[in-house]
């Protein structure tokens, strides 16, 4: 069917104004970062009076920003690395192997996901503050805390997304391979896992973001030293004052790393979603 005149109008009007909808507050975002902060309280206006890039300075010395911009990094990082490594070998297990309890094992894996944040959020505080208490153990404000925190939610989902992509791939691979003598371990390494690269990927990228803009739990299991960037960001808003220029900054500094991760792994993160949708 070839389309119509007005069908074609009507998605390019559509298309503009969703384009609106996300640049609009993107261009505000940009043009309060480079106001002195007397121009963003006085009033909205769409261009600067006075173009600066002082709040850029700024942002650094207000608020520990690069503290918490490596802790968020850090835990982070280390969140997404646990979940995608435990994932894998859960995946692959569900996948390729027929075992008492698998059923009830996926509907528990899959029925985490229903539960809010919140309800974990006490449970988790006094474990780790009775933990603390018991045996030195810090987990309370500490990242190593905070990555086991952000595992708890993170790694069902995983689990889940991964088994989805490995039943995609035939098994007739795995048969193959054992026809040549591989192991389980050999088949997942040298077989599936490069075949799944796109759902690894993709799992990776969402594990990392989740931990990357989390508040929630970070706001409660975190001090001064251990505070990541998502909580850390509320130091712009003092007593006395709102520094909304450096807050305007530092969202954009901080957003620049995962924007670009996601720029360099879109394609992958597109498949790996799409791939393991369909059996």
């Amino acid at each position: 069917m070839r389309e119509t005149a007005g069908e074609r109008w009507g998605r390019r009007i559509v298309l503009t104004l969703l384009a609106l909808f996300v640049l609009i507050p993107l261009y505000v975002m940009v043009t309060s970062a480079a106001k002195p902060l007397q121009d963003v309280q006085n009033g909205f206006t769409w261009w600067p009076s006075r173009p600066t890039l002082q709040p850029f300075v700024d942002m650094w010395s207000t608020v520990p920003l690069a503290r918490y911009l490596v802790n968020s990094l850090v835990v982070s990082s280390i969140a997404a690395v646990c979940s995608v490594a435990v994932a894998i070998f859960a995946a692959f297990a569900v996948s390729r192997y027929r075992f008492r309890g698998r059923g009830v094992f996926s509907v528990t894996v899959l029925s985490t996901q229903m539960f809010p944040g919140i309800l974990f959020l006490l449970p988790l505080f006094l474990i780790y503050v009775n933990l603390g208490n018991a045996t030195g153990i810090e987990l309370y404000a500490s990242r190593t805390g905070l990555v086991i925190t952000y595992l708890t939610f993170s790694l069902p989902f995983s689990i889940w997304m991964l088994v989805g992509y490995f039943d995609s791939i035939p098994r007739g691979l795995d048969e193959a391979a054992q026809v040549d003598g591989a192991g389980p371990l050999r088949i997942l390494f040298r077989v599936i896992l490069p075949a799944a690269v796109p759902g690894v990927v993709a799992v990776t990228v969402y594990a990392f973001m989740t931990a990357w803009g989390e508040v929630l739990f970070a706001s409660v299991m975190t001090d001064e030293g251990s505070r990541t960037l998502a909580v850390g960001l509320q130091g712009y808003s003092t007593q006395f004052n709102v520094y909304w220029n450096q807050i305007m900054a530092a969202s954009l500094v901080v957003s620049i790393p995962v924007v670009i991760g996601f720029l360099a792994l879109q394609r992958y993160f597109v498949a790996g979603l799409t791939a393991g949708a369909v059996k």
